[in-house]
């Protein structure tokens, strides 16, 4: 018989297979990477799309005249011309007040060459 054996065939055979194998892999995994990439990517977009769009609102409803004067008042404390502000203060509850700073009329430089000189805790 002229052919190869058998087991030169089946070492032919699976050198092409792992030929053809790797030619596969290479083209599948970067296809693999590319669909996660952009699935990713286009996730990014739709989040920042939605946060566009929040802003969108909140700027629309900040151009309002109405809404600017109330967020004003309620944060800056403004009031209208000719009206009369009241500040209410609520007396301060005995449990929550910090102890005094021992330090408070010490001069900052001498608080930090006092730091310095002694060193670390």
């Amino acid at each position: 018989m002229l052919g190869v054996s058998s087991t030169r065939r089946a070492a032919v055979l699976a050198i092409v297979v792992c030929a053809l194998a790797l030619t596969v892999a290479v083209p599948l995994r970067n296809y693999v990477a590319q669909q996660q990439e952009l699935a990713a990517v286009t996730e990014q977009q739709e989040a920042l799309a939605a946060e566009v769009d929040e802003l969108t609102r909140e700027s629309t409803r900040l151009s309002d005249p109405a809404v600017t004067a109330a967020e004003a008042r309620s944060r800056l404390g403004y009031v209208a011309p000719g009206e009369t502000p009241y500040v209410v203060q609520l007396p301060v509850d005995p449990s929550t007040e910090v102890a005094p700073d021992p330090f408070r009329d010490e001069p900052w430089y001498r608080r930090l060459w006092r730091d310095v000189s002694e060193g670390p805790a």
